[in-house]
């Protein structure tokens, strides 16, 4: 009888996914459903196994095989999380700890990257969302041996250690082999806090974690104390967090009593949510910058900005998740995030993209965006008229599939080549910094006292490239004239911000490298341009 002790401690969350499985399926079948007579049916399968399967079986692991197994059967954000893996799953959002620095879910028996963190290892050797890890120090990273707590357990571990692994990236033939030297890493939601100009200040925000709505405060505070009169808000790559965090963000660029978001399920009652007169950036010229992995938290905000003609959009189309996930914590401690609603812009866009056609197709989605040509073309993107909706000063916007930015800007390849794949990937920047730093720490520090004088007297001057050259050929990186003219400046600006970096803080690595940022300076231009502001956005 322990395997029947072991299935009602899961009960709750069987019942609650096979309710909402057969609500997929129709209206009627929802009414028809009885859940009393599916869980017996289930439990009295776990009996025959126990009593009558022809070998022994770990009940417990089978109950947990079935949750996973009815959850993904629901949408692609409802996860079970078992009781060992609720610390670690919860720790990017809120605290620190020692790895390789990236952000993954399990699909399909094997390891997606969702994210390398900004400033973490797996981020400086150019690992990037959409990489499956298939192979740890040697051993296959795939199959139902994979969970979240063997992926941890390899992938963590002291800082200076070193893992290697074997990674699969779509369009790229064999796979790509790093070796990731393990660091702290940083959890911290605001990567950069500067002045990009006399008058404009720019906040790159990475997650919305219990500590940002404290941390975005003191840098608007900051940047006012500066000068700063207009804000750029970086939500680039942010894939989001906490709902409440999203909307108390919103709030800080909101006057008092404007919808935010809301949202409605079908057993969750629509729940408004509104701003207050707490924020502290009201006034001011806004452009909010996103991307393909902007998503969840990031799109709450975009939403509400662009619905309220707050602030200017800058960028490409975000992910487009609009799906509200609770936790429901198991009598076991093991707990279930389910998607219980859909979140709404003010205008009453759902910005959810479709998962009908598989959780494949679902994951695959921003490489078929890229194969379309939408990362370098806003022509390539097409809404429907059943998905337009309008803004507070009735400009045109759309659902259904992220948000669509006010002002496109493509991705920007010209920098790319063979030859610079190769040095990141194999991390040649990181070691030859670490190298130079051990050198020439204490003389750089001396000589610059701070990131203005590092940034103006700091040069990378074609004797010191020739150094860095000569040191990639000795990581069997060997040199390749044509490869290197196309990326010399993005390399020479990549060089002198880990170093930066490594004399000051990630901020000043960002104050370094900025300047080359396509994206970030059209979104200067457009602050600049009070015509084209006005025509976008009527907060002036």
């Amino acid at each position: 009888m322990n395997a029947i002790r072991n299935f009602r401690k899961l009960l709750p969350v069987l019942v609650i996914a096979l309710s909402l499985i057969a609500g997929v399926k129709s209206a009627d079948a929802q009414q028809r459903f009885d859940s009393k007579s599916t869980v017996q049916k289930f439990a009295a399968l776990l009996q025959m196994i126990n009593y009558y399967y022809v070998d022994s079986t770990n009940q417990s692991q089978l109950t947990e095989h079935a949750v996973v197994a009815m959850l993904k059967e629901l949408d692609p954000h409802s996860v079970y999380i078992s009781k060992d893996e609720l610390q670690k799953a919860n720790e990017p959002l809120q605290g620190n700890f020692e790895g390789v620095g990236i952000q993954f879910q399990l699909f399909h028996d094997s390891i997606l990257v969702v994210a390398a963190i900004p400033g973490g290892p797996s981020d400086k050797l150019g690992i990037m969302a959409g990489d499956k890890i298939v192979s740890i120090n040697g051993e296959d990273a795939v199959g139902q041996k994979v969970t979240n707590s063997f992926v941890l357990q390899r992938l963590r571990g002291p800082k200076g250690t070193k893992v290697k692994v074997g990674v699969f990236r779509k369009g790229k033939k064999g796979l790509i082999e790093y070796t990731i030297v393990r660091d702290k890493i940083p959890l911290n939601s605001i990567d950069a806090t500067y002045m990009l100009t006399p008058d404009i200040g720019y906040i790159k925000l990475t997650r919305f974690a219990r500590t940002s709505t404290t941390e975005m405060k003191e840098s608007i505070a900051k940047l006012k104390s500066m000068g700063m009169k207009n804000l750029i808000l970086d939500l680039r790559n942010n894939s989001g967090g906490f709902l409440d965090v999203a909307i108390d963000l919103s709030d800080e660029f909101l006057s008092s009593d404007k919808l935010i978001v809301y949202t409605e399920g079908l057993r969750s009652p629509r729940q408004d949510f509104k701003s207050t007169s707490r924020g502290n950036f009201e006034k001011g010229k806004l452009v909010l910058m996103v991307n393909e992995g902007s998503a969840s938290a990031s799109e709450i905000v975009g939403g509400a900005i662009q619905d309220w003609d707050r602030g200017v959009v800058v960028g490409r189309r975000s992910f487009g998740k609009g799906l509200v996930q609770r936790p429901f914590e198991l009598p076991d401690s093991s707990v279930v995030r389910l998607t219980t609603a859909r979140y709404y812009t003010p205008s009453g866009r759902c910005i959810q993209k479709s998962y009908e056609e598989g959780v494949d197709n679902y994951y695959e989605d921003l490489f078929l965006r890229y194969r379309h040509g939408e990362y370098l073309s806003a022509d390539s993107i097409h809404f429907p008229d059943s998905l337009r909706y309008f803004t507070n000063a009735k400009r045109v916007v759309y659902g259904g599939g992220g948000i669509m930015p006010d002002v496109f800007v493509p991705i920007d390849t010209s920098f790319t080549s063979r030859y610079y794949t190769d040095i990141l990937r194999k991390g040649v920047p990181n070691d030859f910094v670490i190298n130079y730093m051990d050198e020439n720490r204490d003389a750089l520090k001396k000589q610059f006292p701070d990131v203005a004088s590092f940034k103006s007297g700091f040069v990378v001057d074609d004797a010191f490239l020739k150094r860095f050259t000569d040191f990639a050929e000795t990581k069997d990186v060997p040199l390749d004239e044509t490869g290197l003219k196309t990326s010399e400046v993005e390399l020479r600006y990549l060089l002198k911000g880990l170093i930066a970096r490594n004399i000051f803080d990630l901020n000043a690595y960002f104050e370094v490298v900025n300047p080359i940022d396509g994206e970030l300076m059209r979104a200067v231009e457009v602050l600049n341009d009070d015509t084209m502001f006005r025509k976008l956005s009527i907060a002036m």
